[in-house]
């Protein structure tokens, strides 16, 4: 009988402190289980970064103990600081906001106007990437520009979102380094309009722009001869394309080669996931190893096979060591790099 009556009182000591356990200390499926998961999308509705994250919401929910609903919704602006800003220093750390930002955003305090990039990048809670990108440049078939050598003879005008995004840090770095001519036209919401500006001709390009993100939106115009591709902007060419040159391969210098794997080595971000700083250690990993069983899933595959998106995943942790190690590039290449991205801003 005693030791009956020592059984009732331990579960009743376990019962009071689950109770008054810190949110933290619940189990993932209690935690989780009925709860919302907000998917924020720090660029505008119809781009690459829009179709990833609502595709991903559509799978991930059921790879998370308790199984919560995923719910996308857009929060573009200032090439997706406003939402970098927003997940770091507003949005719930409970593990039920994530978020994906343009992968140049997290150079904006290295590079790019730190008053405006309220965050530290090392701090966040990086979930994974769904792919490896290689961006490129682009031209409108009106344009008449046919290569990439032209453009340093050549002005080309393209379209650019926010001074931390691909499409403004890009072109400016070229010319910075490299001598070409690219005029930057900047202050689209982002990417997909963009392409609409292409199409009314108030532009002739767009420089920064995923390959992926063209074959899944906009094969047609590659189809049709519309746009030309005109140079990779990566470390390494894309497999799709051995015949189109790398932005490295006209560096000259040392120097100019570790400027450009400043800019360039952020291809490996490619569409990142992240949430808020200081997440329960626990919530963390659950939904590092979510994404990663979402990678795997063959119905979420089969979804990025028929929107023709490339599957290229980077777990989270690689992620951290990724933005650490570019935190540790030398302060003097640091300073050339951010003194071209700055200039015109």
């Amino acid at each position: 009988m005693a030791l009956s009556i020592g059984r009732v009182v331990l579960a009743l000591c376990a019962l009071i402190l689950a109770a008054c356990s810190p949110d933290g200390a619940q189990a993932p499926a209690d935690f989780y289980r009925g709860k919302t998961i907000q998917v924020l999308i720090g660029m505008s509705p119809g781009g690459a970064y829009d179709v990833y994250a609502r595709m991903l919401a559509r799978h991930m929910g059921k790879h998370i103990p308790g199984n919560p609903r995923l719910v996308p919704s857009n929060m573009e602006g200032a090439g997706s600081l406003t939402l970098t800003n927003y997940l770091y220093n507003v949005a719930p750390k409970d593990g039920t906001v994530i978020g994906t930002i343009n992968r140049g955003a997290p150079f904006e305090p290295l590079i790019g106007e730190p008053e405006l990039a309220r965050f530290d990048p090392a701090l966040f809670t990086w979930i994974g990437s769904i792919a490896n990108e290689v961006s490129i440049c682009a031209a409108w078939d009106r344009a008449g520009v046919d290569n990439f050598e032209q453009l340093f003879t050549r002005e080309l005008t393209v379209g650019g979102t926010g001074s931390g995004a691909d499409t403004n840090q890009f072109p400016k770095v070229m010319n910075g380094v490299l001598g070409t001519k690219l005029k930057i036209v900047s202050g689209y919401p982002g990417g997909n309009n963009i392409d609409l500006a292409m199409e009314r001709g108030e532009v002739d390009g767009r420089c920064g722009w995923s390959w992926s993100s063209i074959v899944s939106t906009r094969k047609a115009w590659l189809e049709s001869g519309t746009i030309k591709v005109l140079v990779q902007l990566a470390l390494e060419k894309h497999p799709d394309l051995p015949d189109v040159p790398l932005i490295m391969d006209y560096a000259k210098t040392d120097e100019q080669r570790a400027m450009l794997r400043l800019i360039f080595s952020r291809a490996a971000l490619g569409c990142p996931f992240l949430a808020p700083p200081g997440m329960p250690a626990d919530r963390a990993a659950i939904l590092r190893k979510a994404f990663d069983d979402t990678m795997k899933d063959p119905e979420f595959l089969a979804d990025a096979a028929q929107a023709l998106l490339e599957v290229a995943p980077v777990g989270g942790e690689e992620l951290q060591a990724l933005i650490a190690d570019i935190y540790r590039t030398p302060k003097d290449v640091v300073e050339k790099t951010r003194a071209i991205v700055m200039r015109g801003t």
